[in-house]
């Protein structure tokens, strides 16, 4: 009773290890897969703990449910444990109960949906075969799962973040974000994981995920950040997250980053202090990263430390071009703020992707042409553009419960498929249609096209891979 098979399921690609987004990776514009972050170090936990440990990511793999049966069969794991999503849960649910008739196991499903839920929402779902909901930060509470159910060690009850079955009803532990102390995790088993799956869009490398920490003290009304990992912000040791860093570039060969941070920028001291650890050490010039940041704080002085340090991306959550929307889901900017950012980054020479959102339930058309305003006026490099989706939990759900939009409590949907029949003047086939225009008018121009091409002329996969983001996005708007 030591063994613990950690996956994704096959089928479409979603971002499972990033539990505010959850992104269905097939129908976005644009986008790569991130590393399977959340299994690495659930795998490095129990590596410690003595556990025999099996993890693969089939999604990202393409891979069938017949190489998942013979793994299972081969393997013989005591517990299988499955990263899920709000898209994805009801689709995952069934692959478990299906892969049951061929080895029966402990089945543990983590999602960011569990989160402190109502347990009478669970009938929604099919769990007669789960043994228990992970809804917390899982690297934290699976080496004590394992303990209690292969090993009979600890007490339930007392395991932070859960929802459990006993005798046929599922019973739930509290709930406490933000309290994990993220330099005592080992290092995610990269050894486990195939990291040549996980590359960095533009040239196709392999890009390794560091988290870097943890927490947003922001109040927008429709992320779930803050409430799963806490409004205080927790963040790595800058030596540790070094390390890892150096583990990647010398044990892996990983050349290129994504700083996975709910904001990493939100602490310009703590971003300045990675970028000049990096700046000087012998991996200057070496390594590239990405990071996300808030349109405030931020400042010229921290972007510039970015682009030196190898910042090859910057991905920025403008959301909207109407000040009203922008106040109303709270997110502490308007739209100057928003212009007067993408100007600093473009002045600092670093590429800049934008992610908008449309589709709240006040919003009108009028609203979401500013939007569109607001993306041709700052001319970011990449876009992708989301409909609000009310996840349970956040005070979007309640207002779009309470203005009359909700249409189910959002098992199976997301920001491409929301659980909303649109706003208060637009169905959701209008929202969804000004959207596709919004995409096709920034991305089909010739001179965004032409600008792109000559940026890759001198590089053949550079300019291979965004000629396939672009038929991509073309099929996946121009002929759905």
């Amino acid at each position: 009773m030591n063994k613990v098979m950690l996956i994704y399921p096959p089928g479409k690609l979603y971002q499972r290890s990033e539990d505010r987004a959850q992104c269905n990776l097939d129908e976005a514009a644009t986008g790569a897969i991130h590393a399977c972050n959340d299994l690495g170090y659930c795998a490095a936990v129990l590596l410690e703990k003595g556990y025999e440990v099996f993890l693969r990511d089939y999604q990202t793999e393409g891979v069938s449910f017949a190489e998942v049966v013979g793994d299972v069969r081969t393997f013989k794991p005591d517990m299988i444990v499955l990263s899920t999503t709000n898209s994805s849960v009801k689709t995952d649910l069934a692959f478990l109960k299906k892969l049951s008739r061929f080895h029966r196991s402990i089945c543990v499903v983590k999602g960011a949906l569990f989160y402190d839920i109502e347990l009478s929402l669970l009938s929604h779902l099919d769990l007669e075969h789960i043994s228990c909901l992970i809804g917390s930060e899982m690297e934290f509470v699976i080496g004590a799962l394992a303990d209690y159910y292969l090993r009979g060690e600890g007490q339930i009850a007392e395991i932070n973040g859960i929802i459990y079955q006993e005798n046929g009803n599922f019973k739930k532990n509290r709930f406490l974000c933000g309290t994990n102390d993220l330099d005592s995790l080992p290092f995610p088993a990269r050894q486990l994981m195939k990291n040549e799956l996980y590359v960095r869009p533009d040239t196709g490398e392999p890009m390794a995920t560091i988290a870097t920490g943890l927490g947003c003290p922001s109040n927008c009304i429709y992320c779930l950040t803050p409430i799963i990992s806490g409004r205080n912000v927790r963040k790595r040791e800058v030596e540790n997250v070094f390390s890892e860093i150096e583990e990647c570039y010398y044990k892996f060969g990983i050349r290129n980053f994504f700083f996975k941070a709910d904001t990493f920028t939100i602490d310009e001291a703590y971003a300045t202090a990675i970028c000049e650890r990096i700046i000087n050490s012998e991996l200057k010039g070496k390594i590239a990263f990405t990071v996300n940041s808030r349109v405030k704080p931020l400042s010229m002085r921290l972007l510039k430390k970015l682009k030196q340090a190898g910042c090859f991306m910057i991905a920025v959550g403008f959301e909207s071009g109407s000040d009203e929307t922008l106040k109303k889901i709270k997110k502490g900017t308007t739209v100057a703020d928003n212009v007067r950012a993408a100007k600093m980054i473009k002045q600092a020479g670093i590429p800049l992707f934008g992610f908008f959102m449309l589709g709240f339930p006040w919003e009108t058309k009028a609203d979401i042409l500013q939007t569109k305003r607001l993306i041709e006026s700052i001319n970011p490099d990449f876009i992708e553009v989301h409909v609000a989706m009310p996840y349970y939990g956040t005070e979007l759900y309640s207002i779009a419960l309470e203005q009359g939009v909700l249409t189910s409590d959002g098992f199976g949907h997301d920001y491409y498929e929301p659980n909303t029949k649109g706003t208060k003047t637009l169905s959701l086939e209008e929202v969804l249609e000004l959207k596709k225009k919004i995409l096709l008018s920034f991305y089909v121009r010739p001179q965004y096209i032409c600008h792109k091409m000559g940026q890759a002329i001198t590089q053949p996969k550079v300019m291979l891979n965004y000629c396939r983001y672009g038929l991509n996005l073309v099929k996946k708007n121009l002929f759905k």
